[in-house]
């Protein structure tokens, strides 16, 4: 298939088409994992994906416990059904503990530090939750130093263990569980078909894509990326002589057209290594400028790439200010940025700066 068809099929894996999922907990299961270091923009993810629903109903429905974020793989925050944590911690996440001892070493702490702070957090978070300023006041009075980058070193390090995991905000303040509290059920599939479950639900919600990808996104090695493709009930598709895999349900999707104002930390580009198919290199380098990781908002027409946009929430309106990357006419936009503004509860005003 040509690029065009295959890009349209991937709106659709990535819920941007016509499929969709009834709540938070279907779209998480649907991701596998969805990016979720940056709160604001994971809530907006889920809320672009279920039209109608408003940010306060989003926020509830992330307390109900069948969610959580946590570092399952790459070191970083995603969101994932809770039951699956575990299996996804053990399966990518242990991966980010092999340099754990090092940063330790340049962070002045010591294998032990890491321990105790594991058995505190343990006993202070028994029955409840606290925020994270809590958590390094219990580390601090249990003899742990917490300066500089010890704290969020410790904080990762029993999430990354499994024995904690990110609950939703008290206010602006991120908070923290017990993760076997959290999440009571648990699922415990065998390495082989843990695999074969991330690799499905992986191409099933980013396809049609590569191995390559599959890898990156997870952070397992290519041997483990192609033993998971393998075992998935998936087909494998050419793209313009690239060889793709695709969940076959998604095949026959006819092409999707249209809007999406989405956030920096979308699956739409975090989910891939390649993003050659949604945006120009020198796009990209305006998403991501200076190359620091840090992604911006983009307004997508048909699955490509249009604009950067950023919204400043007021009291009585919602401004977003549009950098197009290309030319287009801003009002072809609107109605995807009101969907944003419709989240939010607040009334739509746009600006857009000169390219």
């Amino acid at each position: 298939m040509d690029v065009n068809t295959a890009l349209s099929l991937r709106m659709t894996s990535l819920l941007l088409g016509p499929r969709s999922q009834p709540d938070v907990l279907g779209i998480a299961e649907w991701f596998g994992a969805m990016q979720a270091q940056d709160l604001n923009s994971v809530l907006w993810s889920l809320g672009a994906r279920l039209p109608g629903v408003t940010l306060p109903e989003v926020v509830a429905a992330t307390e109900r416990g069948d969610v959580v974020r946590t570092w399952p793989m790459r070191g970083t925050v995603h969101l994932v059904p809770s039951a699956d944590a575990h299996w996804m911690l053990d399966l990518t996440g242990v991966r980010a503990l092999t340099g754990a001892a090092r940063r330790r070493e340049q962070i002045g702490l010591s294998d032990a530090d890491a321990e105790r702070a594991v058995e505190i957090l343990g006993t202070a978070l028994v029955g409840g939750r606290l925020t994270r300023s809590a958590c390094q006041a219990a580390l601090r009075d249990g003899g742990i130093e917490v300066s500089g980058q010890r704290g969020y070193h410790l904080l990762w390090f029993a999430s990354q263990r499994g024995v904690t995991a990110i609950a939703p905000n008290e206010g602006s303040e991120q908070t923290f569980v017990l993760l076997d509290e959290w999440a009571p059920k648990r699922n415990s599939p065998s390495r082989e078909e843990a695999l074969a479950i991330l690799a499905h639900r992986y191409f099933r919600s980013h396809g049609p894509t590569t191995v390559k990808d599959f890898a990156g996104w997870t952070g397992l090695t290519v041997t483990d990326a192609r033993a998971g493709v393998a075992a998935a009930e998936l087909v494998a598709v050419d793209v313009e002589g690239v060889e793709m895999w695709a969940d076959p349900a998604v095949l026959d999707a006819g092409p999707v057209t249209g809007w999406w104002a989405l956030p920096g930390f979308d699956e739409y580009l975090l989910g891939f290594k390649d993003r050659s198919m949604m945006a120009t290199a020198d796009q990209l380098a305006r998403v991501v400028p200076g190359a620091n990781g840090v992604f911006q908002s983009t307004l997508v027409r048909d699955g490509r790439v249009m604009a950067t946009w950023k919204r400043t929430l007021g009291k009585s309106a919602v401004t977003v200010a549009v950098q197009p990357l290309t030319e287009f006419d801003i009002e072809e936009a609107r109605p995807a940025l009101e969907r944003f503004a419709a989240f939010v509860d607040l009334p739509l005003r746009i600006t857009v700066k000169n390219p």
